[in-house]
């Protein structure tokens, strides 16, 4: 059974770095959460490093003014990861391309310097998603038709974000993730380097090797996150230990009418994706 405990100052014995996600977790795209955002800045001044690991396909630099922006503290967090990082390298094998390119202006951070043209499906070498152009109003639906298009041709699609849905404010918001479901099921080959997949985490260790100054224990690297089947999955692909905080993306399904946590529904939740988390909090808090 997964564990509960109160607060993250419960682990601080077993765990020595963190690797904590961001939407959803310590923020809701619109807000932050300050016991949550407190809970690292405790954690990084008593315990050790905080690596955030985002699915968010633009360059960490470029995410860094928006946490700013929406009241994450600087103390909260000792390194930055994205998907988009560990994404970067994918699209640079295949430059020039041309690629056809799916995605709000907010992303195109993700492309610089790479020396990408660019294509419509049509006559594109391959597909770079980050988003939906419009999330605010499309749904995957909407490029059924151009993806079917780019399937039939072939093309591999690099999705450079992997979530499916984020929270922004109260309302739920399609992400790259669901594009990449989609063209899968149109028959297309996708390919992914965020959460869950190796080449983030591995960017992430990196990381917390060098704040540490030497190898890390991964036996000791605790995992936080709000997606099953990205950040929990991801740490149990990858051996590491996880907190699952319930109430982001899956609440109303891990939560009772009381609004607290359900011990029996989260761990329904996880076992119909054939995962585990080592813990699990309804919030995360101290």
């Amino acid at each position: 059974m997964t564990d509960l405990p109160p607060g993250l100052s419960a682990l601080a014995d077993r765990y020595d770095v963190l690797l904590c996600d961001v939407w959803g977790v310590i923020h809701n795209g619109v807000e932050s959460f300050p016991e949550a955002c407190q809970a690292l800045v405790e954690w990084r001044t008593r315990h050790g490093p905080v690596i955030l690991i985002s699915n968010s396909p633009r360059p960490s630099e470029h995410v860094v003014e928006q946490l700013d922006r929406l009241g994450v503290p600087r103390e909260a967090w000792s390194a930055f990861v994205t998907s988009g990082d560990a994404t970067r390298t994918l699209l640079a094998a295949r430059a020039p391309g041309p690629a056809w390119i799916v995605g709000p202006d907010r992303d195109m951070p993700l492309y610089d310097g790479l020396g990408l043209e660019t294509a419509g499906p049509e006559d594109a070498a391959f597909v770079a998603v980050t988003g939906m152009v419009d999330d605010e109003n499309e749904v995957p639906d909407d490029y059924r038709d151009r993806l079917a298009i780019a399937a039939e041709r072939g093309l591999t699609l690099i999705c450079a974000n992997p979530d499916r849905v984020v929270q922004r404010g109260s309302r739920l918001i399609y992400c790259g993730g669901s594009l990449a479901d989609l063209y899968e099921v149109l028959g297309g080959e996708v390919l992914m380097a965020g959460k869950p997949y190796k080449a983030i985490y591995d960017l992430a260790l990196a990381e917390a090797e060098a704040l540490k100054g030497g190898p890390v224990d991964r036996t000791r690297v605790l995992c936080i996150g709000d997606g099953v089947i990205t950040d929990v999955k991801g740490a149990h692909d990858q051996g590491l230990a996880c907190l699952f905080i319930a109430k982001g993306i899956h609440g109303e399904h891990a939560v009772g009418p009381d609004g607290r946590l359900d011990p029996a529904r989260v761990e329904g939740l996880l076992a119909a994706e054939r995962v585990g988390a080592t813990h699990a909090m309804a919030d995360l808090v101290w």
